[in-house]
């Protein structure tokens, strides 16, 4: 078998690097931006304050990516990290049982929200818009329910987990983040269940043509963004020292717009795990950096959802120039 020519081997490769460096383009930019507007933005301890504050917002956008590129949106991922540390700090604090036990507790809520977000989406055909919605009202409820409303103060024996350590400047929660954010591009692009992903979200007519039973692969991938968001609780709980049944409210807006300016679409068939976590930092750079420069809580809010507009606007226009190439 001959070998492939050159050219379209540099041609590839040059596909596969432009996106990441756009991502990193639009990154950079900002920092500079910031660091032009503001004398202590580019310091050590925003860096480190930066990095140490995005893992929860990372973990749970890795979980919305799988799901956005199987044509699905999970909007009860704020209200599951919610419950996930309630939960934590009921075990905790009301038991008095260890963290080796609160940490399971917390995975095993997440996911199985998840799963009941899967399956009845999945086995009924009703719309995961519709189905996670109610999701996020009920998991809040049960959240408040477990806490009787109430913030559990836990302390020390969490809070190292979202510490920085010494001489490193990272916490293990984002090292942590950074392995999930492996996990899930090598789920993505070097397995069956990830191909099968991507072909869900692209023609899942197709796939079950093909004989492909698409169901249990739709089914495990909200269970994954629901362990995913377990994870994110015992993340949340370590940085606050204590959890709260208000905490995360909105973060599965932070989440899709995470993902959206990855490139991931939300008509499903296309995302990467490695662009969503450039848009987690961005949203995370933008967010700081507005903060450095004094910009009222209204004035980020409009500059935040004006880059997501653009952000979709572009999509969208990939999207049909892609189309009109098809045709």
């Amino acid at each position: 078998m001959s070998n492939p020519p050159k050219t379209s081997r540099r041609s590839a490769l040059l596909a596969s690097v432009i996106p990441y460096a756009g991502m990193l383009g639009v990154l950079l930019l900002l920092i500079v931006i910031f660091s032009l507007s503001s004398r202590n933005f580019l310091s050590a301890s925003t860096v480190t304050s930066v990095l140490n504050q995005i893992p929860d917002l990372t973990v749970i956008a890795v979980g919305m990516t799988l799901v956005l590129i199987i044509g699905g949106i999970d909007l009860s991922v704020g209200s599951l990290l919610a419950l996930s540390s309630s939960i934590m700090g009921v075990v905790m604090i009301d038991q008095g049982l260890p963290l080796a036990a609160a940490i399971p507790a917390s995975l095993f809520v997440g996911s199985l929200c998840g799963l009941v977000n899967g399956l009845i989406s999945v086995k009924a055909r009703i719309p995961s818009f519709i189905v996670t919605l109610g999701m996020l009202e009920m998991a809040r409820g049960f959240a408040y329910l477990a806490t009787d409303s109430q913030t559990k103060y836990i302390g020390s024996k969490v809070e190292w987990i979202g510490t920085a350590i010494p001489g490193l400047a990272i916490s293990p929660a984002f090292l942590v983040a950074i392995g999930v954010v492996i996990a899930g591009q090598i789920l993505l692009t070097r397995t069956v269940f990830g191909r099968y992903a991507v072909a869900i979200g692209t023609n899942a007519e197709a796939v079950r043509m093909s004989g492909i039973n698409a169901a249990p692969y739709s089914i495990a991938i909200f269970t994954i963004s629901g362990l995913l968001c377990g994870v994110a609780g015992v993340m949340q709980t370590s940085r606050l020292s204590s959890a709260d049944p208000n905490a995360a409210v909105g973060l599965e807006l932070a989440a899709i717009a995470a993902c959206v300016i990855g490139g991931t679409s939300l008509m499903g068939g296309r995302g990467s795990v490695i662009h969503t976590f450039f848009g987690v930092l961005i949203i995370a750079v933008l967010q700081t950096g507005l903060a450095h420069v004094g910009a009222t809580d209204p004035i980020k809010r409009i500059i935040t959802g004006g880059v997501i507009v653009i952000a979709v606007l572009l999509d969208a226009l990939r999207q049909r120039k892609r189309n009109s190439r098809a045709q």
